[in-house]
């Protein structure tokens, strides 16, 4: 009887492995996310900060629907902080679909001032550099994490001082 035992715990072992190796093969790796910024409205802001509700398009190039339960979101003009913001929303960007997300940041005067001394002084050529970095939570996925950077080109009036 002992030695039927002995010689079923190899065959069981490899059955629990196969199982096992199969469940892991069945995990997909997910795509990263697109996030693009498509849209900046005002709201209304306290003392020294400035308010804006940002809308982003998340854009879902994987074969399955990422639902989320939050979103964070930030953005860095010139490679320094400007401006961040949070939102608890939840929804679902469909399988190979799109969705926007609307999320509320903060802005310092600090910040605001900063970037505009820059743009007196001309030390950034017209050009702007920014980049808006952040995460979609999730319940299954866990949070995914998106980057996107890019280049504002300021308009003349205001390079030449309104002339």
């Amino acid at each position: 009887m002992t030695m039927s035992i002995l010689r079923s715990v190899p065959l069981a072992l490899l059955a629990i492995g196969s199982l096992l190796l199969g469940g892991c093969a069945g995990l997909q790796r997910l795509e990263p996310v697109e996030v693009v910024l498509v849209g900046v409205e005002p709201l209304q802001g306290e003392g020294l900060e400035l308010r804006m509700l940002v809308k982003l398009r998340i854009q879902n190039p994987n074969d399955m629907a990422l639902d989320y339960d939050g979103v964070s979101v930030r953005l860095d003009v010139q490679g320094k902080p400007f401006a961040t913001g949070v939102s608890n929303a939840a929804g679902s960007v469909p399988r190979f679909g799109e969705a926007i997300m609307e999320i509320p940041v903060s802005i310092s005067v600090f910040n605001i001032a900063r970037q505009a001394i820059g743009v007196a002084a001309d030390r950034f050529r017209g050009r702007l550099a920014y980049e808006m970095t952040g995460q979609v939570a999730g319940p299954a996925f866990g949070s995914v994490r998106f980057a996107s950077k890019g280049e504002l080109t300021l308009p003349a009036e205001i390079m030449q001082g309104g002339r």
